[in-house]
């Protein structure tokens, strides 16, 4: 996810897609697990993905999906990678509703029947 944008720009290019057309879905640690959120644009919260992304495409205007993972109780950077980058401790259902939940959003994102935030 970090270095996504070096392909995620190219290939909006290629497909002549709007910024706001494009729409991003990534874990979020400022949303409780479970928490599932769209919105258009807004900050890049730190988010390394999202960053990347943003300098791929040119702006910060995309759609994004954002799927909450919660956050470890440590602020301390390297704490905060390993968190996100481990597997989740939740049990498997929980796990797989948030999925469903995010793909969910995500399709009615797309189908612009979502009032985003």
């Amino acid at each position: 996810m970090n270095d996504s944008g070096k392909v995620v720009g190219p290939a909006r290019g290629q497909y002549g897609l709007d910024l706001d057309k494009l729409l991003v879905i990534h874990d979020e640690i400022d949303l409780p697990f479970g928490e599932v959120r769209a919105r258009l644009g807004g900050g890049l919260a730190g988010h390394n993905g999202l960053k990347s992304v943003a300098q791929g495409v040119g702006g910060t205007t995309f759609m994004r999906v954002r799927v909450g993972v919660g956050r470890p109780e440590s602020s301390d950077p390297d704490v905060v990678a390993s968190y996100v980058l481990d597997r989740f401790t939740e049990p498997k259902e929980r796990v797989r509703s948030l999925i469903e939940r995010a793909a969910d959003c995500a399709e009615k994102a797309l189908e612009g029947e979502l009032e985003t935030r």
